[in-house]
């Protein structure tokens, strides 16, 4: 398949700025794989989808405060940098994007909270991209938190308000790391979680932290020549083993998000388990893909053209997913990050 099929146009209204409240009351379309037909329901219905012995796997990544904006030295230009992965803790350095790009050169210091911490630029990556060290020495993440912005996706345009701090993060995350938030993870409630476990469906808790390398753009139409930037993931042996029995047990594996399902089929044994790990993954799943482990998707509504929506095409069908795009976008269904969901099985 190339670049060009995977494209569709969207009304600008449909981008969803604001989260439905309460979380799970947003829309859900159900896509049934075996006759293509299509279902629409509310998020909560999801329930009624799980039995006694399936799992749901969930990405238990939760986002920092990203976004910083600082003074470059000597001129006290403004620049925004937008924190992408730590790649030495000893050290603090990062990589970074800067905004605007062309006044950050290597040996430039960038200021932050009225002089307290800064960077200094150490290396050119992409035309926007930087290493930076900072000075900052100790509990590094404490102190973004404080000073630092919910990293909302750029095609909200809005500022990030405290609500945001809150609404762009699971209930269920725990482990710091991801500049985007796993978004189909989003839907749940804390209640709804707790129903869950009542139904006798056993969590298995991934990490993916999730960076800008899933939201970059594909820039080659042969999709073979995309490289995937690496993010790091985390599968615990507690649980592989419970998808493993789900497996044996000739159950479900319902996985939710994009970034779940790139960490399970990242770990896929000969036999068709998964195996604890912890590392670097650049899997890129693109049509035509044999899914080993995920029996049931839950996801969002991704952009046109993200090798996000590729995933999920190659899960449901490459037609039969655009026909729902087509439809959804008819019925005025909300997209993106704060949009509404889907269940494919």
């Amino acid at each position: 398949m190339k670049l060009t099929d995977f494209r569709y146009p969207l009304p600008r209204n449909l981008i969803a700025k604001k989260p439905v409240h309460p979380r799970d009351h947003a829309r859900m379309i159900v896509l049934n794989r075996a006759d293509e037909s299509i279902v629409d329901r509310k998020f909560f219905d999801l329930l009624e989808y799980l039995n006694k012995g399936d799992c749901l796997v969930i990405n238990e990544t939760k986002v920092f405060k990203a976004r910083l904006f600082g003074k470059k030295e000597k001129t006290n230009a403004k620049i925004e940098v937008f924190l992408l992965r730590e790649l030495n803790a000893e050290e603090n350095i990062w990589d970074v994007i800067v905004d605007p790009a062309r006044k950050v050169r290597i040996g430039n210091k960038i200021f932050f909270d009225d002089g307290k911490l800064w960077c200094e630029v150490i290396d050119n990556t992409t035309s926007r991209g930087r290493t930076v060290r900072f000075n900052h020495k100790g509990d590094f993440f404490k102190i973004i938190e404080r000073i630092g912005q919910t990293p909302l996706p750029y095609y909200i345009k809005r500022q990030a308000t405290q609500r945001d701090k809150a609404a762009y993060q699971t209930v269920y995350a725990r482990v710091l790391g991801a500049v985007a938030a796993p978004t189909a993870g989003l839907h749940f409630t804390r209640q709804m979680m707790k129903k869950v476990h009542a139904k006798g469906v056993k969590i298995a808790p991934v990490v993916l932290h999730v960076g800008l390398g899933s939201f970059r753009s594909v820039e080659v139409e042969d999709l073979t020549k995309h490289k995937m930037d690496s993010e790091y993931f985390e599968i615990s042996e507690e649980s592989s083993n419970i998808i493993n029995k789900t497996i044996d047990s000739r159950h479900n594996v319902f996985v939710v998000g994009t970034s779940s399902c790139r960490a399970v089929e990242s770990s896929v044994t000969a036999d068709g388990h998964v195996k604890p790990a912890r590392g670097w993954t650049d899997k890129f799943i693109f049509p035509p893909y044999d899914f080993k482990v995920t029996d049931r998707l839950v996801t969002n509504f991704h952009l046109p053209e993200s090798t996000l929506l590729m995933l999920v095409s190659a899960f449901a069908g490459h037609d039969f997913l655009m026909r729902a795009y087509k439809r959804c976008i008819k019925e005025g269904f909300r997209f993106y990050s704060y949009g509404d969901a889907m269940l494919l099985f």
